[in-house]
């Protein structure tokens, strides 16, 4: 059925695109003729990862439901656990128009997007209203107009908010999209970072009882020495997971295609091989003591086994739902079962 619908969706601009599937897959959701469309959910391949028990190791990754409007509707697809956000303390417009671009024959999207969304006041106002009961992360950026010298500030203030909501915290420092970002994964910056946030996490555990793992996003575009410099961070902060990858600034594998020169990072199959390499390589390094959470470049069951081969405890798909449409997971979740 995708494959008949896809052509019409991409005569659209894909942000009209984005917006027009997930108002029409809420639309769906709320006729209830959602379980008619996509099946009954089934619990696939149940595991227990940082604490929390996942119904399946299939997630969506950070990015498609920005300010978690449509949770509900899209755990009908079968997920084993949903990544909203990015969000930022302040609601901010992102970049300037265009800036998501596909790259259709490699099955590929540059995006510069630029943490657009509505702040996170407005993502906790959503989320109070939905009836999801499964597995939430939350993913926290920093805003643009804050500088890398206070960007600790904004993820504080980020992870006292959303505590109380998420089951699980994602911390990303790895989009290439925010200028100066991607420092905060790197020496002093990122010691800092992890010991205030560890420590803001233990004290929210006393207050609210409760724990909520949290979760380091990293680039893809590291190198050996800054990977194996992180993993002892990691390690060395007692970090929950870590989610490998973000996009990347590489155009390798997209060389001389349409829009493979716009700036912004890259998703979807060209990803696939890198991003499972740092995998295979923090979990040599990390040894099993911090679950891998896997995305990049998703697009079959046989790269999510792939991904969970090299190493990984739960992957993430995005870019993956674009081009193969929304009975992706149910097929992933089949084939891993």
């Amino acid at each position: 059925m995708y494959s008949l619908i896809r052509p019409l969706l991409f005569k659209l601009s894909p942000e009209t695109a984005h917006s027009f599937t997930l108002n029409g897959l809420n639309l769906l959701y709320r006729l209830k003729l959602a379980q008619l469309f996509f099946g009954k959910s089934i619990q696939f391949n149940p595991c227990k990862v940082m604490g929390l028990d996942f119904p399946n190791r299939i997630g969506l990754a950070a990015g498609l439901d920005k300010n978690g409007e449509y949770v509900d509707c899209l755990s009908t697809l079968g997920f084993g656990f949903i990544e909203v956000g990015t969000v930022t303390p302040r609601p901010q417009k992102g970049n300037p128009t265009p800036r998501l671009f596909r790259l259709p024959t490699q099955r590929a999207l540059i995006n510069r997007m630029g943490f657009n969304n509505q702040g996170v006041n407005k993502l906790l106002l959503n989320l109070q209203q939905t009836k999801f009961k499964g597995i939430l992360g939350i993913n926290l950026g920093k805003n643009f107009n804050t500088s890398i010298d206070h960007a600790i500030d904004d993820y504080f203030l980020g992870l006292q908010k959303v505590y109380p909501f998420a089951d699980y915290v994602t911390i990303n420092i790895s989009s290439p999209n925010t200028p100066g970002l991607r420092q905060l994964q790197q020496g002093e910056q990122l010691d800092l970072m992890l010991n205030v946030l560890k420590q803001t996490q233990q004290n929210l555990t006393t207050q609210y009882d409760k724990y909520v793992p949290l979760v380091i996003k990293i680039a893809p575009d590291l190198t050996d020495f800054q990977l194996e410099e992180i993993s002892k961070q990691l390690l060395n902060y007692q970090i929950d997971g870590v989610i490998a990858t973000n996009t990347t600034l590489s155009r390798d594998q997209v060389q001389g295609l349409a829009h493979a020169d716009e700036a912004g990072g890259l998703s979807g199959a060209p990803l696939f091989k890198q991003s499972t390499l740092i995998v295979k390589k923090l979990h040599d390094l990390l040894q099993g003591k911090v679950p891998i959470i896997a995305a990049g470049g998703i697009m079959n069951a046989a790269d999510a086994q792939a991904k969970l081969d090299a190493g990984a405890s739960l992957v993430q798909v995005y870019t993956g739902l674009i081009y193969q449409g929304p009975f992706l997971v149910k097929e992933i979740n089949r084939a891993l079962g």
